[in-house]
C-alpha cells in the first residue's frame, strides 16, 4: 500500500522500520527539531532520524495544519498511519486517503484513551499492559479496534521499559492490521467497556505519598519514571528517586511496620523508607543541583532523624 506514516518519539520508529520493509511509504510526518541537553541543541526527533537512515522523504510540522494536509494530500496515500505524532488528525486530512488514518495505541482500549497511557496504566496498578489499533475518529481514541493485543511487561518495569517492549510489540500488531487491510480481510469493531483517560502527567504527579501502601507508591514509581520523575521532600529540599524497588531480605529489609510512614534507614545497599505497609528500598537518588548518586552515599550525608514528607 502506498502510506503517508506519522510518528515522533522513539516509541514510533519499530512501527516505521516495519512497514518501511513492505510498504510503499509516500512520506514520513513528524514534528520539528526540537531544542535538548543543556545547550539546547536542535535535534531531529526519532522517527526522523529513521526515516533519514531508511531515506524517506520527511515533512516536518507542527501540527496538522491547512499547510501539511495539502502536503500530505498531494501524496494520495491510500492509508495513514500514526503513532505518537503529538498532534490531532482532523477533517478533510482525516478523510484523506482511502482506507482513512490508523493509530497504534498504547492501551487496551477503551481503557486510558489520551497521551499517557503506559504511565497511567502503571500507576493505577493494572494487571494487563497491551497495545490497540483502532480507526481514528474526531472524538479522542475513540474509533472501532482492528487489533488488541496483551503484552507481557515485567513486574519492576518502570515506563520508558514497559513502552519500548510494547513499542516492538505493537509495530508487529501494526504491520498485520495493515496487510489486513491491504487484503481486504482488515475488520474493525466497537470498543467494548467504559472508558478511562489518560491525561498527560504533570511535575506534582511525581511526587510520592509515604503513607500510601507501598504496592501504591511502587506503582506510581514506576509510572512516574523516567518522566516526569519521582520525588519527594527532606526539609524543604526537593529529593529525585531515580531507582527503587522492593525491600527484600538481602538488602536486610525491616519487617513491615518498622518504619513508620516516611521513616527512612539505610542498609549496606539502599535506603529504606517507610510507607503504610512494607518500606520502598530506594538506591539511586538526585538531590537539589546536584549530581545523581546512589542512595547510601546521599543518606551519609543526610542528619539520620529526618523523615521525608512528600509535598512539604
Amino acid at each position: 500500500m502506498r502510506l503517508v506514516f506519522a510518528g515522533t518519539p522513539a516509541a514510533a520508529a519499530p512501527t516505521l522500520r516495519a512497514l518501511a520493509g513492505l510498504h510503499d511509504i509516500a512520506a514520513v510526518v513528524t514534528r520539528p527539531d526540537a531544542p535538548l541537553g543543556r545547550k539546547r541543541v536542535l535535534t531531529p526527533s526519532p522517527v526522523a532520524l529513521v526515516a533519514e537512515e531508511l531515506g524517506l522523504p520527511i515533512i516536518k510540522a507542527a501540527r496538522l495544519d491547512d499547510e501539511a494536509t495539502g502536503r500530505i494530500t498531494a501524496l494520495r496515500p491510500e492509508l495513514g498511519v500514526i503513532v505518537a505524532y503529538g498532534g490531532l488528525v482532523r477533517e478533510p486530512l482525516l478523510s484523506a486517503p482511502d482506507h482513512g488514518w490508523i493509530n497504534l495505541h498504547f492501551s487496551l482500549l477503551p481503557m486510558w484513551r489520551g497521551a499517557a497511557p503506559v504511565q497511567r496504566a502503571l500507576i493505577a496498578g493494572d494487571a494487563e499492559l497491551g497495545a490497540s489499533v483502532f480507526q481514528i475518529v474526531p472524538a479522542l481514541d475513540a474509533g472501532d479496534v482492528f487489533a488488541m493485543r496483551t503484552v507481557d511487561v515485567p513486574g519492576d518495569a518502570t515506563a520508558d521499559v514497559a513502552l519500548g517492549i510494547l513499542a516492538d510489540d505493537g509495530a508487529q500488531l501494526m504491520a498485520e492490521v495493515v496487510a489486513d487491510i491491504a487484503g481486504g480481510t482488515a475488520v474493525a469493531h466497537p470498543q467494548q467497556g467504559e472508558p478511562t483517560t489518560a491525561a498527560k502527567l504533570a511535575f506534582d504527579d511525581g511526587a510520592l505519598e509515604w503513607n500510601r501502601p507501598f504496592d501504591e507508591v511502587y506503582a506510581r514509581f514506576r509510572g512516574v519514571t523516567p518522566e516526569p520523575g519521582a520525588h519527594t521532600t527532606i526539609d524543604g529540599q526537593r529529593l529525585k528517586v531515580l531507582a527503587a524497588g522492593p525491600a527484600t531480605d538481602a538488602e536486610g529489609a525491616t519487617e513491615p511496620g518498622d518504619l513508620s510512614p516516611g521513616e527512612i534507614t539505610a542498609t549496606k545497599h539502599a535506603v529504606l523508607i517507610g510507607t503504610a505497609t512494607e518500606p520502598l528500598a530506594v538506591t539511586r537518588v538526585q538531590p537539589a543541583g546536584k549530581q545523581a548518586m546512589s542512595a547510601t552515599d546521599w543518606w551519609r550525608g543526610v542528619r539520620s532523624d529526618v523523615t521525608l514528607r512528600a509535598g512539604s
